[in-house]
């Protein structure tokens, strides 16, 4: 199950309070306090990590809790520090802190960690607050509470290359021809539920990251069909594919482009600017070639790549690959 959305409860460890206590030992006479301080806190951290790649486990486990630090004891003896907790998040997470909604961390690259709340301070025993003028005191502070904080996590694909298109183009047809992955492929709108990740592999061992979004309709933007639910997941990518069925005679090419188009720029005009390939799907079961040869010459007039593919038979798939690898190459200035 592909979660990209979760709000959980941190609680970092609560510090253990200082003791009081007085030494009595034979031939120690007038030995003073001995009371220890209590250990600090737990800490709460998230950390960026590959071994995850959706928020799923924060359905089940929506309140996090470090350990608390153990109370001091006598002989001077400190108490434990409680141990730190290290949450995992998959790339591509954005953390921000309610109810303020503040940005904390956009976790990009696997290593990163944050701490999200501080564990409380220990209290100190009564050894510390001894002087020459008080040699025996008796008070301790007590611990110190840990930060309870609440956190929405955002997750957004980072992906080289984002699929898009209306339902039923050819996007996870054409993602499981170019890469390992095996989204579910039917006849029949919104088969494709959740986003994929896919690698591209091509020459000297280099590679890119692809990722099929589920379809997109008119009025996307406002909630329609599977709504703006997952057009986030293409803000981050380098290059849109655009995909256009040519091979369904009752609808016009060049109208479902310009649709989503529109859709992109309403949900964020960045997006209408993106770097884009526009590619013809099902090219072997054109009906009518003209609706083919009018999306070719919107392309070579905008300016904008364009490659005639069909991913049953593979036509124009090993050139495609190429396209975007080199769109790619010149875009990271390689």
């Amino acid at each position: 199950m592909f979660i990209d959305r979760a709000r959980i409860t941190v609680h970092a460890g609560n510090g253990g309070d200082g003791c009081v206590a007085f030494r009595r030992e034979k031939f120690v006479p007038r030995g003073g306090p001995s009371g220890g301080d209590g250990g600090k806190g737990g800490d709460v951290y998230l950390e960026c990590s590959e071994r995850v790649n959706t928020l799923l486990h924060f359905r089940y486990k929506r309140i996090i809790k470090a350990d608390r630090g153990r109370h001091g004891e006598g002989a001077q003896r400190h108490g434990k520090d409680g141990g730190d907790i290290t949450v995992l998040v998959p790339p591509g997470t954005q953390v921000f802190k309610e109810p303020e909604h503040v940005l904390l961390k956009d976790f990009a690259v696997p290593g990163e960690r944050l701490r999200v709340a501080a564990g409380g301070r220990g209290g100190r025993g009564n050894a510390q607050f001894a002087t020459p003028t008080h040699r025996a005191p008796r008070r301790a502070e007590s611990g110190r509470p840990g930060e309870v904080v609440e956190l929405a996590l955002n997750l957004k694909l980072i992906a080289d290359v984002g699929l898009i298109g209306f339902p039923n183009v050819g996007k996870s047809t054409l993602i499981s021809r170019i890469s390992s992955a095996k989204p579910k492929i039917a006849d029949y709108p919104f088969t494709t539920l959740t986003p994929y990740l896919g690698v591209v592999a091509f020459d000297d061992f280099r590679t890119f990251v692809v990722a099929d979004i589920p379809g997109l309709i008119d009025g996307a933007h406002e909630g329609h069909g599977l709504g703006d639910e997952f057009l986030k997941h293409v803000e981050r990518t380098k290059v849109l594919v655009h995909l256009v069925d040519v091979s369904q005679p009752e609808r016009d090419p060049i109208a479902d482009y310009r649709t989503i188009m529109r859709e992109l720029a309403l949900f964020n005009e960045a997006l209408a600017s993106r770097r884009q390939v526009v590619v013809a799907s099902k090219v072997d079961a054109v009906a009518e070639p003209r609706a083919l040869t009018r999306l070719r010459s919107m392309c070579i007039r905008r300016k904008i790549p364009f490659q005639s593919i069909s991913s049953v038979t593979g036509q124009g798939i090993p050139e495609l690959i190429r396209l975007l690898a080199k769109l790619l190459a010149s875009d990271s200035g390689v």
